[in-house]
């Protein structure tokens, strides 16, 4: 059975969509039994595609994104994803608030504390910014996704 993976962020038109499309890459270059799928918790964007300029960065790098669509975060994803990976701590408090129990809870972790374990660092929102924000968001993204199939690809 693979692996359920769900990246999270506020609106699920920048940082999750990236997340997710830099996933599904690694899964399919690194050959892993892995899903991913993304979701926010801002309804104000449900039904969108992402952001043009994490479209654009994203296609600057070689992954296409553009047919997302945002989605907000429902208590029935514990129950389908394995692992859950918050952009910041407001998104962990978000989804910390729709948990009914420990084992829920286990499945979330900040998607930076694979790179830095424990830090619970955010990766910054950067819909209010240029796009170079976008462009260190991949960057940051690139190596927190690639650590995670890494950790997957040897039975982490």
């Amino acid at each position: 059975m693979p692996v359920k993976i769900l990246m999270v962020c506020l609106g699920n038109i920048c940082r999750s969509p990236m997340a997710e499309g830099l996933m599904q890459a690694k899964i399919q270059r690194h050959k892993l039994g892995a899903e991913v799928d993304s979701a926010g918790f801002e309804r104000f964007h449900t039904g969108d595609a992402p952001d043009y300029r994490a479209t654009t960065t994203m296609k600057t790098h070689g992954i296409d994104i553009s047919g997302q669509v945002a989605r907000q975060f429902r208590k029935s994803d514990f129950d389908t994803f394995d692992l859950i990976y918050v952009m910041d701590q407001n998104n962990f408090n978000d989804v910390k608030s729709l948990a009914v129990s420990q084992s829920q809870m286990l499945k979330v972790e900040f998607i930076v504390n694979e790179l830095q374990p424990g830090s619970n660092k955010p990766v910054p929102d950067p819909y209010y910014g240029g796009t170079d924000g976008f462009e260190k968001v991949y960057q940051l993204l690139d190596a927190a996704t690639e650590a995670i199939a890494l950790r997957l690809k040897n039975g982490g």
